[in-house]
């Protein structure tokens, strides 16, 4: 009889482990990233709390672009979810980068004691950087003084818990490397002793700039504090919806199409829609990685169930699936649907065309199967499209940022 008792006991006790270790916190969780990994979490049964300032809607009033598809907000969203799901999703209005929310921050990591808290809560945009030295500093303080204070937080906390960071493969610069860009370290030789040192980055704006930061950041603390961290080094997102967004009209993700938010082949299917040339910049010789949403969910999802041992060095994927140069992506969208290709002067300070080889055998390794670009997906982006055409402004298209005082976006020539 006893016996039993204890087994009995034991058994609660496991369980409230388990519950406990199922917790996870994602910050920035309103995002165009964010609530469909949110989503997909809660799905597969884990506790989530989705911690946001909702400063994404802000951002979009300012640049008098919101998301081109209808965007409720977050309460009602999370409601819907529990409708259809049967699952609740908490949510604290909170900005991780203020110090003022700092001990609410500590406190909510020592009440949900969570297995991993996932980071999104950065300001997301190289364009958006790039506006003025306003945008500048905002981003440098939203973005650095976000990472740090989640650090430090966790440190007071006295918890074992594993961060997984939405970092960019733009921390590697848009150059030509020569070689395939390693997952995070390269091997050296120094004298004729095989040693691996951090790939060396290359910030092409004051966005992936703060990304670098962070990467010295999670060095500091996975070294002097035994944090674990995953890096994910992301490709550049395109498509909308995924699996969980897709069970009710309301619970629709973020379509960014203007100059500065929104991402290329998001932009380029936009623009076919309404009726607009599609902008390319520069020869649009320039190549850059990308990855399917749904693949940025499936991918964080693995980072959690797969984190790095205590003591271990930063873990760091190249979270992207295929590269593409942007004016053949401007070509697979004309032959789809017939738009324009108008050229403009490149507003950013980079190499008019590069090559970009990298390696994501991280996350293959551990079953990934990655979503590849093809007619059906561009189909797919174009309907949500059309369908959401009547909320485009037209005058929103053109990037307004510039990377230097002496670029203009003239165009400079066009192709039909």
């Amino acid at each position: 009889m006893n016996g039993k008792v204890i087994i009995l006991n034991l058994n609660i006790i496991n369980l409230g482990i388990n519950k406990m270790n199922n917790r996870i916190i994602v910050l920035g969780g309103d995002g165009f990233c964010g609530w469909p990994t949110s989503l997909k979490l809660s799905e597969k049964g884990y506790d989530v709390t989705i911690v946001d300032d909702l400063s994404k809607r802000r951002i979009s009033k300012e640049l008098g672009a919101e998301s081109l598809t209808p965007i409720k907000d977050i309460d009602e969203r999370l409601a819907v979810w529990k409708k259809v799901s049967g699952k609740t999703i908490e949510f604290v209005f909170m900005d991780v980068s203020k110090e003022y929310d700092f001990e609410i921050l500590l406190n909510l990591i020592k009440r949900v004691k969570p297995k991993a808290i996932v980071h999104f809560a950065e300001q997301p945009s190289a364009g958006y950087s790039m506006i003025s030295h306003t945008h500048k500093k905002y981003t440098v303080e939203r973005n650095n003084k976000a990472t740090h204070n989640l650090l430090c937080a966790i440190v007071e906390s006295g918890l074992d818990i594993h961060v997984v960071h939405l970092g960019t493969m733009g921390v590697y610069g848009y150059g030509t490397a020569g070689m395939k860009i390693p997952e995070g370290y390269l091997p050296i030789n120094v004298n004729s002793k095989e040693v691996e040192i951090a790939y060396p980055t290359n910030p092409g704006s004051i966005y992936h700039m703060t990304k670098c930061i962070d990467a010295m950041l999670f060095f500091y603390y996975n070294k002097n504090d035994k944090i674990r961290i995953t890096d994910l080094h992301q490709g550049i997102v395109y498509g909308t919806q995924t699996k969980e967004t897709l069970r009710d009209i309301k619970l629709i993700n973020k379509f960014h199409y203007d100059g500065d938010m929104g991402t290329v082949l998001n932009r380029f299917l936009m623009q076919a829609a309404v009726g607009h040339p599609l902008t390319v910049h520069g020869t649009g010789g320039q190549t850059r990685a990308f990855i399917h949403i749904r693949d940025t969910v499936k991918c964080v999802k693995l980072a959690i169930e797969y984190p790095p041992k205590k003591g271990d060095r930063v873990k760091i994927f190249n979270q992207a699936a295929e590269s593409h140069n942007i004016k053949d992506l401007a070509l697979k969208v004309q032959k789809l649907t017939g738009a324009e290709i108008r050229y403009y002067k490149n507003p950013r300070n980079e190499d008019a065309e590069n090559k970009l080889e990298f390696t994501n055998e991280g996350f293959k390794n551990l079953g990934w199967d990655p979503i590849l670009l093809d007619q059906s997906l561009l189909i797919e982006v174009n309907k949500i499209a059309k369908q959401y055409k009547h909320r485009c402004d037209l005058s929103k298209i053109p990037c307004a940022s510039t990377w230097t005082k002496d670029i203009e976006t003239d165009i400079v020539g066009s192709e039909k």
